[in-house]
């Protein structure tokens, strides 16, 4: 099974991004490459080649579903996972977002000391 350590955090917040960065590097170990939006992620996912997306629903612009899907057609980047974040967690949002091809949805706010061991556990469900 591959392993989990390199993370592309997608989140037009500072301060959620921040704290997610955090919480994702100093407890969880993880390599993290944040950006504060759709169009950053995208010039910069080729060179970085997360393991995982974990995106933003709402961002002004490009939003998290549409960067989602242009990340499908960078080479390389095809069958990269992803993890959103949201406010909107109700059972149709997240039947949306896996029909997607997400993994799960981590509902916002999130705490940030569990966060990590979030993401490895829905990792691990969908690896192993």
């Amino acid at each position: 099974m591959a392993q989990l350590t390199k993370i592309m955090h997608v989140e037009d917040e500072p301060s959620i991004r921040e704290v997610a960065r955090l919480a994702l590097e100093s407890l969880g170990g993880f390599t993290i490459e944040s950006c504060a939006s759709g169009d950053e992620a995208i010039a910069k996912a080729a060179s970085f080649k997360p393991d995982l997306f974990l995106f933003d629903e709402m961002m002004p612009g490009v939003d998290g579903p549409t960067t989602f899907r242009r990340m499908r057609e960078i080479a390389g980047l095809e069958n990269t996972p992803a993890i959103f974040m949201t406010a909107k967690a109700m059972p149709e949002d997240i039947a949306r977002f896996k029909a997607l091809g997400a993994l799960a949805v981590i509902a916002k706010p999130f705490d940030p000391m569990t966060l990590a061991d979030q993401v490895r556990t829905i990792w691990d469900r969908h690896r192993g």
